[in-house]
């Protein structure tokens, strides 16, 4: 972002990275879709490009904008959120340990699960509430420990600073996955993390049409690993998806303020409503990890989780009726979303490993949009009322 004269987040959404264009004076960075740049000679580069694989201005100035958004000096991106969260796993080695907490996405646990672990990489999922337990099951060859926070599904809220704490002492290093809540309401490397980690899908873009990842770190030495696997592996997104994920973060800290006032209102509904045993979301008292929440968040966030009194086939009944709210996967569009973890984002965990983690048959997801608060109570108040009637 060079000298740019502010460092107010909702001003770098907009202009961090992306001066205006010096050949036309285009106020919107231009997609550079060339696959290839000419040089002056071997080695000779003309604007710092050779090959858009290693390097594209359309991706430079995304990375340039995540990087000042979460406070750091370089930012990587990457082709999805998986695909950045499987770089950062690819900077370990053979033999080393990562320390993951247990409530974490479900594409996280397959790459660790089913992917890494037969190549000698070992993870352990622990509930890391108490950063204590964390202390306690670090071993000599951990190297990363890995935090969602809100996680994903149960928006457990996990303490940076400590944890991060704890992972320096013994030699490691805590990267946060960052998703869901953006850098506009929680910023990991101010509170001690090394990395932060993004699936730009979801907030960053905010209009369910492109797929992407980032990684952002101020470690001079990591990032330079990491945007040698970027290169060496290729998982890099296209110069048009960095442009949507651009557009979508300018207007990211409107759309979040959105996104938590409508869900602080459904939240406190959805706690009244007879047919919700429990409601899992940060902004409420009754979260028990609501205090923390509010030191280390400037927000609660647009995500809620709740527990349904009824059946399967009452929870299945509440999705359908639905009008306003989409059944899908995914989450941080504008457009409202839910979905039931145990047999969609989550149905990759084993069933006693979900069950474990209170991931039941009654619990559904809610990602809230940017629709009329009023409309999306009425269209929950619509889906209740058919479980009510299905038996």
């Amino acid at each position: 972002m060079g000298s740019f004269p502010s460092q107010s987040l909702d001003t770098l959404c907009i202009h961090a990275g992306q001066e205006p264009d010096l050949a036309t004076g285009a106020v919107m960075t231009p997609i550079v879709l060339a696959t290839t740049f000419a040089q002056d000679g071997p080695g000779a580069l003309r604007g710092g490009y050779e090959y858009s694989r290693a390097g594209n201005p359309t991706r430079g100035a995304l990375e340039q904008c995540l990087a000042a958004l979460e406070g750091g000096k370089q930012g990587i991106a990457f082709g999805s959120g998986c695909a950045a969260t499987t770089a950062v796993l690819l900077t370990l080695r053979a033999g080393d340990h990562v320390l993951v907490c247990d409530d974490v996405y479900g594409g996280t646990f397959r790459i660790l699960d089913k992917v890494l672990a037969q190549f000698g990489l070992e993870a352990t999922f622990l509930d890391m509430t108490d950063p204590k337990r964390v202390e306690a099951t670090m071993r000599p060859t951990t190297r990363l420990v890995w935090v969602e926070t809100p996680s994903n599904p149960m928006l457990k809220i996990f303490d940076i600073a400590a944890i991060a704490e704890i992972a320096r002492a013994r030699g490691a290093i805590l990267a946060v996955d960052n998703t869901f809540a953006t850098p506009m309401l929680q910023r990991p490397l101010d509170l001690g993390a090394t990395l932060t980690v993004h699936s730009t899908t979801k907030y960053l873009n905010g209009h369910s049409d492109v797929i992407g990842g980032a990684v952002v770190t101020s470690d001079d030495a990591l990032a330079e690993r990491l945007h040698f696997v970027q290169k060496a592996v290729g998982a890099v997104p296209s110069p048009f998806d960095c442009y949507l994920v651009l557009r979508g973060l300018k207007t990211l800290a409107v759309r979040m303020d959105r996104h938590v006032a409508s869900a602080r209102t459904l939240a406190a509904w959805l706690e009244r409503h007879p047919q919700v045993t429990k409601v899992r979301y940060p902004g409420l008292p009754s979260h028990e990890s609501h205090a923390l929440a509010g030191r280390q968040m400037r927000g609660p966030g647009g995500m809620i989780s709740f527990e349904h009194r009824g059946t399967v086939a009452q929870a299945s009944a509440f999705l359908r009726a639905l009008r306003v709210f989409a059944c899908a996967e995914s989450l941080g569009g504008v457009e409202s979303l839910a979905e039931h973890p145990a047999s969609m984002t989550h149905a990759s965990l084993p069933q006693a490993a979900r069950q474990a983690l209170g991931i039941g048959d009654g619990l559904i997801r809610l990602s809230i949009g940017l629709e009329d608060v009023g409309d999306l109570t009425e269209d929950l108040g619509r889906g209740f009322s058919a479980a009510r009637g299905a038996s």
